[in-house]
């Protein structure tokens, strides 16, 4: 059986968008492709409550919404808590049973959520070690790794990596050293404040925090005043933000190997993950298929192209196969 109905549109309700015409068509098993010419069946979730969230940035909105269209397809019936601001409150809200699944990063979960400070550079490695200690201390279940790599970044316009010849962060460092202005800088809210963000790399790569002129902005509007060269002439960035190759910025290599590795992942709440694990059956597939070219073309559809990330999420199912339309 394929799926032939699935998520239609959204109506507002007090605040929160709730999933509409959703459901399948009766049946015991969802068959979802895992490769080329091959299918697998899995149990549906005809009627299993699921909260669905994500952080409030385009990516974290997409992968949000391919969970909830492949759950809702599933048979599932889905409450959309997408948008919710901030790391720490997606994931409060998913240790106090309020979101049942989420996607996250390994990065994130690791130094932000666990306490570390030194990160694992295998990226597979990483991922163990943040599922085998999140469920250990907080019963939180990691699955389901995607190739992606959100990583952290700064970035630079072509024609100031020209002019500076600032390629990595140890010239970065060394610019600031030398002429402070020339390396005004504009950074994201979160990522000033965070240990595997600014701080951090100013530990790491030994530069003076007093001298950097920094200014403070909105994540999305690092990128324009980045690439106008004006404002300032470096940002922070994520990695795979489709606003990198269309404005034509240029990644500074992390030559010192500071930033750690944010592979995506989904995040379950113990008691949800233990019911219900034909869920990471259902959304393996889909993580496989999440590579950096992948998420990065998904978040210029919406940063540059200016759709919606819930229709960009729907059309990429459709066109990777893993729903039909009907």
């Amino acid at each position: 059986m394929r799926i032939t109905r699935w998520l239609r549109g959204f109506a507002p309700v007090a605040g929160v968008l709730l999933l509409a015409s959703c459901g399948l068509q009766s049946g015991s098993s969802v068959p979802l492709p895992v490769g080329p010419g091959s299918i697998v069946a899995v149990p549906a979730l005809d009627g299993v409550a699921v909260t669905v969230g994500s952080k409030d940035f385009t990516e974290a909105n997409i992968l949000g919404y391919l969970i909830e269209f492949a759950l809702t397809a599933a048979g599932a019936n889905v409450r959309d808590l997408t948008n919710i601001q901030g790391s720490n409150s997606l994931r409060d809200a998913q240790l106090h049973g309020q979101v049942d699944i989420a996607y996250d990063y390994t990065g994130t979960g690791w130094i932000n959520y666990l306490g570390n400070e030194t990160p694992e550079p295998d990226e597979v490695r990483q991922f163990e070690l943040v599922r085998d200690a999140d469920r250990a201390e907080h019963d939180m279940v990691w699955a389901a790794m995607a190739p992606m790599n959100n990583t952290y970044a700064l970035v630079a316009s072509r024609r100031t990596a020209e002019e500076t010849g600032v390629r990595t962060l140890s010239d970065y460092a060394a610019l600031i050293a030398k002429d402070p202005a020339a390396a005004a800088t504009c950074v994201g809210t979160e990522f000033n404040v965070r240990q595997d963000g600014y701080p951090g790399m100013a530990r790491k790569y030994g530069i003076d925090v007093g001298a950097v002129r920094k200014q403070i902005v909105q994540d999305a509007l690092v990128y324009q005043a980045t690439a106008d060269a004006e404002q300032c002439r470096f940002g922070s960035v994520a990695a795979t933000d489709g606003r990198i190759p269309a404005l034509d910025l240029v990644l500074l290599d992390d030559d010192r190997g500071f930033f750690p590795k944010y592979n995506a992942a989904l995040v379950m709440h113990g008691p949800f993950a233990d019911a219900h694990p034909e869920v990471v059956s259902i959304m393996a597939p889909i993580s496989a298929r999440l590579t950096n070219e992948v998420i990065t073309e998904l978040n210029r559809q919406v940063d540059i192209g200016g759709r919606e990330p819930a229709d960009v999420a729907r059309d990429w199912m459709v066109a990777e196969g893993l729903v039909t339309a009907g």
